[in-house]
């Protein structure tokens, strides 16, 4: 399986999804015009990958940003993962950003995944 890699742009997040290090990482700012069109291959991925993870998922969420349509998407993302063992979400977050960091716990409490929570520096 091939990895997969998007640069972002002012409105799109940087993606990396790495297949052999089981590495999701989502970065920067995330309000795309169209965020089916922009997530629907990164989803696809997603899928492909769940066949044959491997042994342990890091979830990476490096967004200073993201608009409601993202947070659907997220939340899609998470739950495509409650099934697997050994996954965990790393949850980014500047440290005077208190609602960043309640993002996060929100989506804890909704997916029901391992989440660790760390500061931007």
């Amino acid at each position: 399986m091939e990895g997969f890699i998007r640069t972002g742009s002012p409105e799109t997040p940087d993606i990396s999804l790495n297949p052999i290090l089981g590495r999701l990482e989502f970065s920067g700012k995330s309000l795309p015009e169209d965020p089916a069109t922009f997530f629907k291959p990164i989803l696809a991925w997603i899928d492909e990958y769940l066949a044959y993870p491997v042994s342990k998922t890091d979830i990476e969420i490096k967004l200073d940003y993201f608009n409601t349509a993202t947070s659907l998407v997220l939340m899609k993302v998470f739950n495509k993962f409650q099934e697997k063992k050994n996954v965990v979400v790393h949850w980014y977050h500047f440290p005077e950003d208190e609602d960043m960091l309640e993002s996060g716990k929100e989506f804890q409490v909704l997916s029901k995944l391992n989440f660790e929570y760390h500061e931007f520096h």
